[in-house]
């Protein structure tokens, strides 16, 4: 109801906005809330679909010359290790031990008793990680709002992919945390501009604003990268005035998410935004 909202005193927040966060005490909540249930299916048939049309040697079997794909901040991995099944050569980097043990544990039962390989694990920031060539396909998805210094993660992701090669770029949209809130009647946090999240909350510290990242991108040294794929992911999902609704007709809530996915003005009211963006 309206007049509800009350901000909270900046000591219960679960993070400084000035640090990246690290997901430790979010790990088993974030496996659950994000990517379980329908959310999760939807942001998984987005990535399918964009991907199968502007990267689609990754989305195949790997020929004699497999490649390389980094999933940078990867999380449980849920679908970066698709690509080891087609034969690809994988590495996932996270901040967060505990996220890399639900990656490592998922890479198990993929790859355990089928000749498989494991992927590489890496423990720590993207930023500060080397790695000894840059990546054919750079995956960094839902990292870019809960990081301190945007701009200077996009340089490093730029420096991580070849030329040629292809960047997927996920992030949470402030303008879909905004329309959520209306319809909610939050209009004093509208007000107040207070979008961080709080204890207990996947709510990021940094929800972004999609013309704001395509400026930062346009703004690289040397403008690295061409703009292949704009997409939303749950760009009605979860304005459904009755969510119970969506669980009667999951496939055709996937399908029409599908179909509006790249259409304005849906494309721009998703939580999430999908970019998929080719280095020169």
């Amino acid at each position: 109801m309206a007049g509800k909202y009350r901000p909270r005193p900046p000591k219960d927040r679960t993070y400084h906005l000035n640090e990246d966060v690290n997901f430790d005490t979010l790990a088993a909540k974030f496996q659950r809330k994000v990517y379980g249930g329908l959310k999760g299916e939807i942001r998984l048939a987005v990535l399918n679909q964009d991907l199968d049309q502007f990267c689609p040697r990754a989305m195949a079997p790997a020929d004699d010359r497999p490649l390389r794909i980094l999933d940078a901040g990867c999380g449980a991995a849920p679908f970066s290790l698709g690509f080891l099944r087609r034969g690809h050569d994988l590495t996932l980097c996270d901040i967060s031990e505990k996220m890399l043990v639900l990656a490592r544990e998922r890479a198990g039962e993929l790859c355990g008793g089928t000749g498989v390989p494991m992927p590489a694990f890496h423990h720590g920031a993207i930023q500060a990680l080397d790695f000894p060539a840059p990546f054919d396909l750079v995956l960094c998805h839902a990292v870019l709002e809960w990081v301190a210094e945007p701009r200077a993660l996009l340089a490093r992701l730029a420096e991580l992919t070849r030329p040629g090669g292809i960047l997927s770029l996920t992030f949470y949209n402030l303008h879909g945390m905004v329309m959520k809130n209306l319809l909610r009647a939050n209009y004093k946090k509208i007000k107040a501009k207070q979008y961080h999240g709080w204890p207990g909350s996947l709510t990021p510290a940094h929800p972004r604003k999609p013309e704001e990242v395509l400026s930062w991108l346009d703004a690289l040294p040397g403008n690295p990268f061409e703009l292949r794929c704009h997409s939303g992911m749950r760009v009605f999902h979860d304005y459904n005035l009755d969510p119970a609704a969506n669980s009667k007709e999951p496939e055709t809530v996937i399908e029409l998410e599908l179909e509006l996915s790249r259409q304005l003005p849906y494309r721009d009211l998703g939580r999430y935004q999908h970019l998929v963006l080719k280095k020169s």
